[in-house]
């Protein structure tokens, strides 16, 4: 897997993972152009780390990913040893997520990228912790990874949808903080 600068990526074998399509890697990236550099980026359900390795490279500041795999915790963090600059921080916490994110309460993200197994039930609840425990800075926003068919948009206090985007049988759906003053 290549991604920005064209960097190779270690990846995992077989269907454990699905990695984020550079089709849909790009349209966040373009989404977000300009608000990347100095950022602090929480990536969930990282996968192998292609997005939070895509951020480091177009200059986070810090990256923060949340996998359960250990095997797959592993992958990134070489991969984003590989492209982080001495001044970029990043962080591979092993773990389920919604219980890891309890423990990120206090910190907040510019940017939250969440890509979970399709058919999963994570998607309402963490959604929930991210409102709930405050993680998303008032000007942020957070890029949601579904199915593009079969898909409810969940309903979260304190978050409202601010676009929606479809690519193929993938589907991306952004919400932002209702809360303001950060």
């Amino acid at each position: 897997m290549r991604i920005y600068g064209n960097r190779q990526l270690k990846t995992l074998p077989g269907q454990t993972t699905r990695p984020t399509s550079a089709r849909v890697r790009e349209a966040v990236f373009n989404i977000w152009q300009g608000k990347i550099s100095n950022c602090r980026w929480l990536d969930l359900c990282t996968g192998t780390g292609s997005m939070g390795a895509e951020a480091l490279c177009r200059g986070a500041s810090l990256v923060v990913g949340i996998e359960q795999w250990t095997r797959a915790c592993s992958i990134i963090q070489q991969n984003w040893q590989q492209v982080a600059q001495p001044e970029q921080k990043f962080q591979v916490l092993r773990g389920e997520v919604v219980r890891r994110l309890k423990a990120l309460a206090g910190q907040q993200f510019d940017r939250i990228y969440f890509d979970p197994p399709y058919a999963s039930n994570l998607y309402q609840p963490v959604l929930e912790a991210i409102a709930n425990y405050q993680l998303l800075y008032s000007t942020g926003e957070v890029a949601v990874e579904h199915s593009a068919n079969n898909w409810k948009s969940p309903v979260i206090s304190n978050l409202e949808i601010c676009r929606q985007k479809v690519y193929g049988n993938t589907a991306l759906t952004f919400y932002r903080s209702l809360l303001k003053g950060d």
